[in-house]
């Protein structure tokens, strides 16, 4: 049984605590957390054991009368790996190292940090083993579910992708775009070279925009292929592609909006698509170019990544589609 920490148990920190807690192969033996917000009261509800960053937030918590088990460097002792969720630059990694713990960060830190990017399907070998990573953001993630299995099945020659962006979080107010369409000016965007962080051998070039939405990405994007291929054939590999749903226009989901409205009518925890969304009545090829159109919930499509990569670091499973379907099952992803 692997001893799981959390520091930071935000957006993506409480999702992968929940998301560890389904699992039997791993536990959480605590969480660690700057400021007593109403999140950190959940999480002594929950049972995880609580701790204060570090002492100089200890008052917060004791007026708001939340238990406090320790410090951070307390957790960093009960844990065989941590899940950093802190905002990116936080610098924790000194901390870790000298605790001897393994540890993974998200997508918003730089690839430099770790050396290793992770997408469960794309290079799960890689980190066997491994001391540190960062599973790739949100983004980065979407595009590897739909480009991983083209590359590796067809061969791509080209792809540009532009990515259609939400302006915050729907919990963020302070954030925007409010009414206006923000154009990304730092042409090619970070989105393509992340996904090369991840499979080199992928030639891509983004472009983004932000848009007054808070609910999801949306990615426009063209693929040269290496062959003449049909809709079909795209469809096929795709269908057997854990973690990527289809939707249709004809089941009256032609959305963003409603595809979410899709995930709580089916009792999804929170509300959250971990999968990728799909149009499939929107996947057109011509010849060996391929149109599509993808939308990415970007709270929660990287959690079963994180749940992966915690087996490959810690050699619970060798196998990367063993430890993707049983992280599917237990965490209820069809």
């Amino acid at each position: 049984m692997v001893k799981v920490g959390i520091n930071g148990y935000g957006t993506v920190g409480k999702r992968v605590a929940d998301a560890v807690d389904q699992q039997d192969d791993m536990e959480i033996v605590g969480v660690a957390k700057r400021s007593p917000t109403y999140e950190a009261e959940i999480a002594v509800k929950k049972g995880f054991p609580f701790y204060a960053a570090s002492d100089k937030y200890l008052d917060n918590f004791e007026e708001k009368e939340i238990l406090v088990e320790g410090m951070l460097e307390d957790l960093l002792e009960e844990a065989d790996i941590i899940i950093d969720g802190t905002p990116k630059k936080s610098g924790y990694k000194s901390m870790y190292e000298k605790a001897g713990v393994k540890a993974i960060w998200q997508g918003g830190e730089d690839h430099e940090l770790t050396g290793l990017s992770f997408n469960s399907m794309a290079n799960y070998e890689e980190a066997l083993g491994a001391d540190y990573l960062r599973v790739v953001s949100c983004n980065t993630t979407g595009l590897l579910r739909t480009l991983y299995p083209l590359h590796r099945d067809i061969g791509i020659d080209n792809c540009r992708a532009v990515m259609v962006r939400r302006g915050a979080d729907p919990w963020d107010t302070s954030r925007g775009p409010i009414n206006s369409i923000n154009p990304v000016l730092d042409i090619p965007s970070h989105h393509g070279p992340d996904v090369q962080s991840v499979v080199p051998e992928i030639n891509i070039q983004t472009t983004a925009v932000k848009v007054p939405t808070t609910i999801m990405h949306l990615h426009s994007n063209i693929v040269e292929l290496e062959e003449e291929v049909d809709a079909e054939e795209v469809i096929d590999i795709w269908d057997k592609t854990p973690r990527v749903r289809f939707f249709n226009a004809s089941q009256g989901v032609d959305s963003t909006a409603k595809i979410m409205e899709y995930a709580k009518d089916r009792d999804n925890t929170r509300g959250d698509l971990n999968e990728i969304a799909v149009w499939d009545d929107a996947i057109k090829v011509e010849g060996s170019t391929l149109y599509y159109y993808q939308a990415i919930h970007q709270e929660s499509d990287i959690i079963p990544e994180n749940i992966d990569a915690i087996r490959a670091m810690t050699e619970l499973e060798e196998d990367p589609m063993k430890s993707i379907r049983r992280t599917n099952e237990a965490m209820g992803i069809e």
